[in-house]
């Protein structure tokens, strides 16, 4: 019970983006919020993360099981797809929405709402991981051709969090100490982007319209996101003999939904972006379903 009360005072800070949104409508850019939260309070919010517990096996592992993961799955898909959709396009959304979650916007809150802040450290660098997968196979998905990899790569170098998170790996490996009024003021920047991705995730769903909805796509995806990826994320942690604790963030965040950046590919690339819009939103109402049993699951599999 206190896990559900702690993913709907979550949602609460969704639904004042999503109010003020629709109440304000053009007055409130989102734009100007997502460049201070990417370029600024995401970095913040990484360097802290990634600070406040020593290297160990454990924090570096979990990455690399989250794209173990990724990738097995995507070569299933791609075999999938092949015998399920016609189109081009609905194979390059359901492969490519169905592996990019929403890890930073939701899974770093849930993350601090179910584990405490221990779990920023991981949820982070899981987080850094998608990104990594979002500039590289994401794009490519998306664009198929119109956009290289060489491209993809060079935008993913621009993001800060990314050369920031090298930054806090770099003072963490090095024993180097933060004074504590300086980790003070990193602290209320994290807790600052924290909750502007929330509301910034709220501000994307209030500009839904549903047009033209394709319920096998959106049916297909929000199934393979939400049952099948963290289905697969279960197994390697287990083959990978991961600890209860990492595990259990591990498969929580593949259990998020889809990730508002699927429409902003999407859109730049003329992939159906109102339909991946659709599978946004629906995935992300399953998933308030779904979240209970998800922890009852985790729960009962790695007794964290």
């Amino acid at each position: 019970m206190s896990a559900l009360i702690s993913i709907l005072a979550i949602y609460s800070f969704i639904l004042i983006g999503y109010t003020a949104k629709k109440i304000f409508t053009s007055q409130i850019d989102e734009k100007t919020l997502i460049l201070l939260s990417i370029y600024f309070l995401q970095p913040i919010l990484t360097f802290w993360g990634l600070t406040r517990s020593p290297i160990d096996y454990n924090l570096i592992i979990a990455p690399i099981v989250y794209i173990v993961t990724i990738t097995f799955t995507l070569i299933l898909l791609i075999f999938i797809s092949k015998y399920t959709f016609s189109e081009q396009k609905d194979k390059s959304i359901f492969i490519a929405t169905a592996l990019i979650g929403n890890t930073g916007n939701l899974g770093i809150p849930l993350g601090i709402a179910v584990f405490g802040e221990q779990s920023i450290p991981y949820t982070s660098i899981i987080n850094i991981a998608n990104v990594f997968f979002i500039y590289t196979v994401g794009v490519y998905l998306f664009a198929k051709g119109s956009y290289t990899l060489k491209q993809s790569l060079l935008s993913m170098v621009k993001i800060p969090i990314l050369w920031f998170a090298l930054l806090a790996l770099a003072f963490n490996y090095s024993n180097i100490q933060i004074n504590p009024q300086i980790n003070n003021a990193l602290q209320m920047g994290a807790y600052a982007t924290i909750v502007l991705q929330l509301m910034i995730f709220g501000i994307y769903l209030a500009k839904i319209n549903i047009k033209g909805q394709d319920y096998k796509l959106t049916f297909l995806t929000s199934s393979t996101k939400l049952l099948l990826l963290p289905t697969i994320g279960i197994i390697f942690s287990l083959i990978f003999s991961l600890d209860s604790f990492t595990a259990s963030i591990l498969i929580l965040s593949l259990c998020t939904p889809l990730a508002v950046n699927n429409v902003n590919n999407a859109a730049l690339y003329d992939c159906k972006p109102y339909a991946v819009t659709n599978i946004v939103l629906f995935s992300t109402i399953i998933f308030l379903v779904l979240f209970y049993f998800d922890l009852q699951i985790i729960n009962s599999i790695f007794k964290f």
